[in-house]
């Protein structure tokens, strides 16, 4: 006798509202946007703490893909095993409810994870750190909503003589919807109700595809309360905490298209800081002084020209504008301008750390800026590197050769290197290099207190001379011990063969190595503290 393998799960009936196959299809539309959305969110969630490179995107899709992988697998065999779509349904509803809590608990388990990792790992935290955050808070919603499309295979497919064009159809609005959602938190929701509100706006929609479900067949009464009372919850408290949520008393902090911002001040600066972890990028001194930062020193490319007071100024990477302000306020009849690409950023300079409205800035890429202009500047400063995340475009010897162009005879380019490392094999070394292929002369001078290093370059060979010339002339005292102190650091840089090009510029795994090192310098604090007096000397 043939055994009869059929479960009670299959002879139960349909609830009808899935035999409406459009119902299904949407089910599978927002699916796929909501696994989208959640995987730019992570990179947003990810990248004030551990950068926007491209090493940490390679960590975020791979562990996405997995958690998809295992949940297309996990999902087929349930759908065959027991097709009951209850709990299909119910797997959306914790789908959605754990996206909803993402912006909340991920920044906890991100603080967690770090401190964990302090005190267990000594090299690529970075990486280890990124990829544990992945695995501890994307996993599991990802790995839910990879269950759906085979689930909906089953409840779909009527016949072999359909399967095609059903399953086709499926595809098709996974697609679109994934479409959709690599589009709407790029362009339209992060930039203007930030991360958190993002995860929650997606969030809201699976939630709402398992309660129509649950509500229209009148089951699970107790998993759509509990889900929604559970989505109610993460809606107040998400969006409550800051990426930076063990500080107090900040200015501002938000997000644009390119980055997450924060904006902090005391008596005697504001600050600019675009990540959680790696310092401040930029700094106004509301008296107007000096600040010995990197600015200061790069104030030797005027100098370094004919005439200073005159000279012709090129900012990539404005920033909020400390270069260029110091450059007009030092130099009386110089003029600046500048290039950014974060719009956002301009509009902080000029609420915050009072960029002058007659300082042009163009909102664009630095090299396509260049390649679009034909004016030629005395001084072109660069100054788009941001901890390990270097614009590779902005960083090879096609992009040097461009910037070249753009100079006056004799005009004279300055760079401002982060990550300084004394290895041979630094990030930093391989721009030198590849700089001292495009230009006569290179000199460096290493900012103290930093770990930032400024390169100056040019064609003319009496370059310095015409510093030490013009400092002589100078009147501003500061300004005049500032350029003693860069005199006394400038070297001459000795070049190697390390190019880097268009085609080959592997700029991010070059400025992780030095990262790693810095960051466990940084550490070695930490460390001796949870050795004396374990996780209480972390928290102290």
């Amino acid at each position: 006798m043939k055994k009869n393998n059929t479960t009670a799960a299959e002879k139960k009936p349909l609830p009808k509202i899935l035999k409406n196959k459009w119902y299904l299809y949407m089910t599978e539309f927002f699916a796929g946007m909501s696994v989208m959305a959640v995987e730019l969110g992570a990179s947003r969630l990810l990248a004030p703490y551990f950068s926007s490179s491209q090493i940490v995107w390679t960590i975020i899709i791979g562990t996405i893909m997995i958690a998809m992988a295992l949940g297309n697998i996990y999902g087929g065999r349930s759908a065959d095993k027991n097709p009951d779509p209850d709990k299909l349904y119910g797997r959306i509803l914790v789908a959605a409810v754990w996206i909803a809590a993402v912006p909340f608990i991920g920044k906890l388990a991100i603080a967690a994870i770090a401190g964990l990792l302090v005190v267990t790992v000594n090299t690529n935290f970075l990486i280890w750190a990124a990829f544990i955050t992945c695995m501890v808070v994307f996993v599991y919603p990802l790995f839910l909503l990879g269950t759906v499309t085979p689930s909906l295979v089953k409840y779909t497919v009527d016949s072999l003589d359909d399967s095609g064009r059903t399953v086709g159809t499926l595809g098709a609005a996974n697609t679109i919807g994934s479409i959709i959602g690599t589009f709407v938190p790029t362009f339209i929701s992060i930039p203007a109700v930030g991360t958190a509100v993002t995860f929650l706006i997606f969030a809201g929609i699976m939630l709402v595809i398992g309660l129509v479900y649950f509500i229209s067949s009148k089951r699970g009464a107790a998993k759509t309360a509990i889900a929604s009372a559970l989505f109610i919850v993460c809606c107040f408290a998400s969006p409550s905490m800051g990426f930076a949520f063990w500080e107090k008393g900040l200015t501002y902090e938000g997000e644009s298209v390119y980055n997450y911002l924060q904006v902090k001040e005391d008596e005697e600066n504001t600050y600019l800081s675009t990540n959680v972890l790696f310092g401040v990028q930029s700094v106004y001194v509301k008296s107007g002084e000096l600040s010995d930062m990197y600015y200061d020193y790069a104030m030797a490319a005027p100098l370094m020209t004919e005439s200073p007071d005159t000279a012709d100024i090129l900012v990539l990477g404005m920033g909020t504008g400390t270069y260029a302000k110091q450059c007009m306020n030092y130099f009386s009849g110089a003029e600046a301008e500048g290039v950014e690409i974060d719009d956002k950023i301009t509009d902080l300079a000029h609420r915050y750390f009072e960029l002058p409205e007659d300082i042009k800035v163009t909102t664009y890429d630095g090299r396509a800026f260049l390649a679009a202009c034909d004016k030629k500047y005395d001084v072109i400063m660069v100054d788009a590197y941001q901890d390990i995340t270097i614009p590779f475009q902005m960083s090879s010897v096609e992009f040097f050769t461009l910037v070249k162009k753009h100079l006056n005879e004799n005009g004279v380019m300055v760079v401002n290197m982060n990550m300084r490392s004394d290895s041979s094999d630094s990030i930093n070394n391989y721009l030198a290099d590849t700089i001292s292929s495009v230009f006569a002369n290179v000199y460096t001078a290493d900012v103290d207190f930093s770990s930032n290093r400024e390169l100056f370059a040019s064609d003319n060979g009496g370059m310095t001379e015409l510093l030490a010339r013009n400092t002589e002339a100078l009147t501003q005292d500061d300004l005049i011990r500032m350029m003693n102190v860069v005199q006394s650091k400038l070297v001459p840089y000795e070049a190697g063969d390390r190019i880097l090009t268009d085609d080959k510029a592997p700029v991010e795994l070059l400025g992780m190595k030095v990262i790693d090192d810095i960051i466990q310098e940084e550490l070695v604090y930490y460390k001796k503290a949870f050795k004396e007096k374990g996780i209480r000397g972390l928290l102290e």
